[in-house]
């Protein structure tokens, strides 16, 4: 039974008893009975009229708090005539409005800061309060190299090595860059915002490859030139003195000429080591653009396992091929490429050193053709990969560090995506992907 009907109830029965009353009185008191009865039906009639202003006023809070529920923002009430009801339609016509337009600022920001995540180069991880991966951009999605799909949900563990370990080693607004196979390198970012009360943390991917590269180019470039131009002078002038010196041999002793001579001579040969030594750098930051054919890379490989077979065979390293799937023609620099490869099989002969084997592996993969070579030498330490693409770093005794830094160059140029995979114990793979 609603709270209406119980008032009525209780004016009715007031009012039944007030009524009985009336019919006791008309048996001394006749002519006040019309009197009273029509008092009893003006009370009724202005009690039963209040009992609907005020459960009209009931009923209209109700109303409010079933659009409020149902998050409806855009219905409103039209005021009576009385003022206290006209205040309370006033302060929640205005509180709707503002609900209304909360959510829609809300709104627009949640879409304007998912276009940012979207059109962001930066690579963006959100977590929950618990550390898992609740959302991912497309450019971490790319930065990572695996599918958002297979990580939300999901703890930081999951994200491939050495995502994994460094985002969950990384202190609240601390960063790292970390090395990643081709001379990819990334900066992770760790940050943290406020959500309902309590903090969540996101991490911030840069990919930092093409800036450290371009700024790291620029500066050898400037070194490589200015001691090429000095040594080079330097060398030239050396040289010529030197020789002029040598015609005076024969106005020595028997017994000094041949000293005199042989000091020299080793002083030219080494001068013009040095030169030598100077132009491999020289032949980087020289290194034109390149000059795109359709080229059969098959061919080019074929050609090389003839070219090295001697130094193979002195070895006891074998070929092997595996041609998973015929590629076609790849435009590209014919003797750029060709450089390309003779720096990896000489290293991975060298990484052999004897009796060993080479794989050239040849196919596509998710649309991309490659091709791969793996050598069966020791492999490489994780922290001398991270460092292998760096300018002058060399594994090698007498190593100037020039070789990867060309190879780099030359796929670089040809927009040719690449990768030096390696553990301790197992094969080394460079892998070559063309457009």
């Amino acid at each position: 039974m609603t709270l209406r009907t119980r008032f009525i109830l209780y004016l009715l029965a007031l009012h039944s008893v007030f009524a009985a009353l009336a019919l006791g009185i008309f048996f001394f008191f006749p002519f006040w009975l019309f009197f009273l009865e029509g008092f009893f039906l003006v009370s009724l009639f202005c009690g039963i009229k209040l009992i609907n202003s005020l459960f009209g006023t009931l009923e209209l809070i109700n109303s409010g708090v079933q659009f409020i529920e149902e998050k409806d923002f855009t219905s409103h009430f039209q005021t009576i005539g009385q003022v206290e009801m006209d205040q309370l339609i006033s302060v929640y016509n205005k509180m709707v409005d503002n609900l209304k337009d909360e959510r829609i600022r809300i709104q627009e920001q949640n879409f304007f800061l998912d276009k940012i995540l979207t059109a962001s180069p930066s690579g963006i991880l959100i977590c929950d309060f618990d550390n898992r991966i609740t959302s991912a951009n497309p450019s971490a999605e790319k930065i990572l190299r695996t599918q958002v799909k297979e990580i939300l949900g999901k703890e930081l563990n999951v994200l491939p090595k050495p995502f994994s370990n460094t985002l969950l080693d990384l202190g609240l607004y601390q960063s790292n860059v970390i090395s990643l196979q081709g001379g990819r390198r990334i900066k992770c970012h760790c940050s943290e915002f406020i959500d309902r009360g309590f903090t969540r943390r996101f991490f911030l991917l840069e990919e930092l490859t093409d800036e450290l590269r371009y700024s790291e180019k620029n500066a050898y470039e400037k070194l490589i030139r200015m001691m090429s131009h000095e040594i080079n002078n330097s060398v030239a002038a050396t040289n010529s003195l030197l020789n002029s010196c040598l015609n005076y041999k024969n106005q020595l002793i028997e017994e000094d000429k041949e000293d005199y001579e042989n000091a020299l001579s080793v002083i030219i040969l080494r001068n013009s080591q040095l030169n030598v030594f100077m132009n491999s750098f020289a032949e980087v930051i020289r290194l034109p653009n390149p000059k795109v054919s359709f080229t059969d890379v098959k061919q080019i490989l074929e050609s090389l396992e003839i070219l090295l077979r001697s130094e193979c065979q002195k070895r006891s390293i074998k070929w092997c091929w595996e041609v998973r799937e015929n590629i076609e023609l790849i435009e590209m620099d014919k003797i750029q490429m060709e450089q390309v490869f003779v720096n990896i099989l000489k290293n991975a002969i060298e990484a052999i050193e004897n009796e060993g084997t080479i794989t050239i592996k040849i196919g596509k993969e998710k649309g991309k053709s490659y091709i791969a070579i793996l050598d069966t030498g020791k492999g490489i330490k994780a922290e001398t990969q991270a460092k292998l693409f760096t300018p002058f770093f060399s594994t090698k005794e007498n190593g100037q560090g020039v070789g990867l830094m060309l190879i780099q160059e030359i796929l670089t140029k040809h927009n040719f995506e690449f990768s030096l995979e390696s553990q301790i114990g197992k094969p080394t793979q460079f892998t070559i992907f063309f457009r």
